[in-house]
């Protein structure tokens, strides 16, 4: 059952209890900032009551935020929800046309942003956001002479609602008392793999519910530390670092920086983390790196004691028991090697750490749970909001998204697609014509799975991305492309072959793995194109993709790929902003050069390249030969 509560009186609830607690932390300037309980709840007055006096802002309205992950995020979100309003997050990476799309969709009137370059952002579509009406801004760096009639300075409404708060003594209780549960709190968009992004409409109990099951799994106790970093657009981060905290007391830490995200979570060790395979892969990828310049002697003590980490983890990943003497050896290699590695990563005291978007390499899983770690697959999405499926601690497989959560019913179409019924489900979409078709309250994400006998999800593909070869044999191009992912030196596969003879696919490779391998063959390069288009390092990746393909059926196989010249970015729209690969967009974007790969051509010169300043790039096509088993 759903509470009767709203977000903001949870707030109000645990400030009242805990008013000295730390509930924030954010790093400025090299120093963690502590926030307590009682300044959260009294930012959060203090700004509602702007809004609402000076701004009018009212119940039913939505506000818009656009920024990094920062305290000010959560004070508008939450005095946004104290005054019936509906707050939507937008991600702060979104480029001016996509601004355009989202502020107009939600028909926000007040956007709350971090900085100078969001304001900039603002004024240059200006004519294009009609009913944007007010642009408060909290970092004032760069602001000085920026005299526009719609900018508002975040501290200066907070100055002013203390001064309303004298007069307007009971203002906010009242407006906390007319919430419920049952209310709209926020938008969160859908990622967007496929067409535009669909707005979410999620009530208080919707994302108490989402909460309160992850909860009944893993348990987080008060005044543990949450590392959060991913974007606050994200329903996945907002459930762990707004909900579970207001009814826990876990204490919830901002990086100072994007860049210095890494650094910064060696310094605050959470007990709890969530991230996309990309966070997990690019430590292995640092460690490893880190190892092969370390001196002889340590190379050797971690050789020594890693044949028994990687027995610990694959006797627990595949529930087998260990030998007495190999537990000895582990429990000497953690004291001596593993825990400093834990540490130095900043997962020393890491109870668990969600992986959430997409499915984390079986080698990593492996790494991971070697040196302790306690990585864990789940599976969600917006109308879910955030998690629905988890693998449990004591019963984690690497091939599957986990099981469902207390509360959670999942069954399997006849057409393989996977529908989910909980409580935390949203039945309500921004706009009619988004709407799904729930019956009996099961709805969709357009995923195909399958559940094991062991009360496993296993996911397949997603159902519009299923290819049906010849033989009317099925092939799942997001297996096909997590086989490629596997090898250490290929970040990123997208397969194509519908209604085609064969499957093909582009790369992206690994600049840290494949530089260290062009390095130690003293191949010169300066850019990530210099190396994917260099012949031995496509010969290498030849090799590499050969190999991997001889583990799949012949039918399933990648007759033909190309090593794109750069990377795949949000930004040039080739992945979401939670880095899900937009398979539909790349298709149209790459259309010369998948043609290319259903010809006889061995290079594809591409034109067009307006924003990437290139006037016409070459790229080679990689036919596998018949002896390496390609079908």
């Amino acid at each position: 059952m759903g509470s009767e509560k709203t977000l903001p009186n949870l707030l109000a609830e645990r400030a009242s209890k805990k008013e000295h607690e730390v509930a924030l932390r954010q790093k400025h300037l090299g120093i963690w900032n502590e926030i307590t309980w009682g300044d959260y709840l009294k930012k959060v007055e203090r700004l509602s009551l702007s809004l609402a006096k000076k701004l009018n802002f009212k119940s039913g309205e939505k506000l818009a935020i656009i920024g990094e992950n920062r305290p000010q995020w959560l004070y508008s979100q939450m005095a946004t929800q104290s005054l019936g309003g509906i707050s939507v997050g937008i991600y702060q990476e979104s480029l001016p046309e996509q601004l355009i799309y989202y502020l107009n969709d939600c028909q926000a009137r007040l956007v709350v942003v971090e900085d100078q370059e969001q304001v900039d952002k603002l004024l240059e579509i200006e004519q294009e956001i009609p009913l944007v009406e007010h642009i408060i801004f909290y970092n004032k760096q760069g602001m000085r002479h920026y005299k526009h009639p719609k900018l508002i300075d975040f501290e200066e409404l907070l100055e002013n609602g203390a001064s309303l708060a004298e007069d307007n003594p009971r203002f906010f209780q009242n407006q906390l008392a007319q919430g419920l549960g049952d209310d709209h709190a926020m938008i969160a968009y859908s990622a967007a793999t496929t067409g535009k992004a669909r707005g979410v409409l999620l009530t208080h109990e919707n994302l108490q519910d989402a909460a309160k099951n992850l909860l009944r799994v893993d348990q987080m106790e008060e005044k543990d530390d949450y590392f959060s970093f991913l974007p606050l657009s994200w329903i996945h981060e907002q459930v762990v670092s707004v909900v579970i905290p207001l009814s826990t007391g876990m204490v919830v830490n901002f990086p100072e920086k994007a860049h210095t995200v890494i650094g910064d979570l060696r310094e605050i060790g959470p007990q709890t983390l969530l991230a996309p395979p990309r966070v997990y892969q690019k430590i292995m990828s640092d460690f490893t790196i880190r190892m092969e310049g370390a001196s002889w002697f340590k190379k050797k003590v971690y050789q020594t004691f890693k044949k028994y980490g990687d027995k610990m983890a694959h006797a627990k990943l595949n529930k087998q028991t260990l030998s007495f003497g190999e537990k000895l050896m582990y429990q000497l290699g953690d004291f001596l090697i593993f825990s400093a590695i834990r540490d130095h990563v900043g997962l020393s005291r890491i109870k668990r750490a969600y992986i959430a978007g997409a499915a984390l390499q079986t080698e990593a899983f492996y790494f991971f749970h070697s040196i302790g770690v306690n990585v864990k697959q789940t599976y969600g999405g917006t109308e879910l909001a955030g998690i629905a499926f988890v693998q449990l601690d004591d019963d984690i497989n690497v091939e599957s998204s986990g099981v469902p959560l207390p509360g959670t019913d999942v069954r399997i179409g006849e057409d393989g697609v996977i529908y989910v019924r909980n409580s935390s489900i949203s039945t309500q979409y921004l706009h009619e014509e988004d709407r799904q078709t729930m019956i009996d309250g099961w709805t969709t994400l357009g995923d195909c799975g399958r559940l094991g006998t062991d009360g496993h999800l296993y996911m397949l593909d997603r159902q519009e991305d299923i290819i049906k070869d010849q033989n009317e044999k099925l092939i799942y191009p997001r297996i096909v492309e997590n086989k490629l992912k596997t090898s250490p030196y290929i970040q990123e596969a997208v397969c194509f072959g519908k209604d085609m003879p064969y499957i093909t696919a582009i790369l992206n490779i690994d600049l840290n793995s494949v530089g260290r391998w062009a390095d130690k063959n003293r191949i010169v390069y300066t850019e990530y194109s210099d190396l994917a288009r260099d012949p031995q390092v496509i010969e290498f990746i030849e090799q590499q993709v050969a190999g991997l393909m001889d583990q799949l059926p012949s039918y399933a196989r990648v007759k033909k790929f190309s090593i794109l010249h750069k990377q795949f970015t949000a930004d040039d729209g080739e992945l979401t902003r939670t880095l899900k690969v937009r398979r539909k967009f790349i298709e149209d974007k790459y259309q010369m050069l998948i043609s290319g790969m259903y010809s006889e051509t061995e290079k594809v010169t591409m034109t067009n390249f307006e924003k990437e300043s290139i006037g016409e790039i070459s790229l080679q096509v990689i036919q596998l030969n018949m002896k390496q088993g390609v079908a």
